[in-house]
């Protein structure tokens, strides 16, 4: 529901660094630029522009993701604001009143972070058995 670019989706990857590029890029080698990286503070928190094809210029959003240790595992915290920027109408929201479009994007970013876990779980070698 909530893709950067009409078509099917892309290979995301970040350049890092501030001033650094969140881009998609698509079979065949086209890139789309999705933002650009406005805050880098590893291990703690990272800021980027967010926008999809069809903003205009002065449509903007932006993502801070904080990292927090919490025991042995970590918290991500993700808040996507800017929202303002971008109308009612505007098929990024895709109809919804702003209250059930944030909801919605919100459990968009969940399911990503549910994903990423599973992804981190999967790749973690398991503890050696003693």
């Amino acid at each position: 529901m909530f893709t950067f670019t009409p078509r099917e989706p892309g290979v995301l990857s970040f350049e890092a660094g501030p001033g650094g590029r969140l881009i998609e890029t698509r079979e065949g080698g086209k890139v789309f630029e999705i933002g650009r990286i406005r805050t880098w503070e590893p291990p703690h928190r990272l800021v980027f522009g967010w926008r999809q094809a069809t903003f205009a210029p002065e449509q903007d959003t932006e993502v801070e993701v904080s990292f927090d240790p919490v025991g042995d595992e970590t918290r991500i915290t993700i808040e996507h604001r800017g929202w303002d920027s971008v109308p009612a109408t505007h098929v990024a929201r895709h109809g919804f009143p702003d209250t059930v479009f944030l909801r919605r994007h919100g459990e968009w970013w969940q399911a990503l972070l549910a994903s990423l876990n599973a992804s981190m779980s999967e790749a973690s070698p398991e503890p050696p058995q003693t």
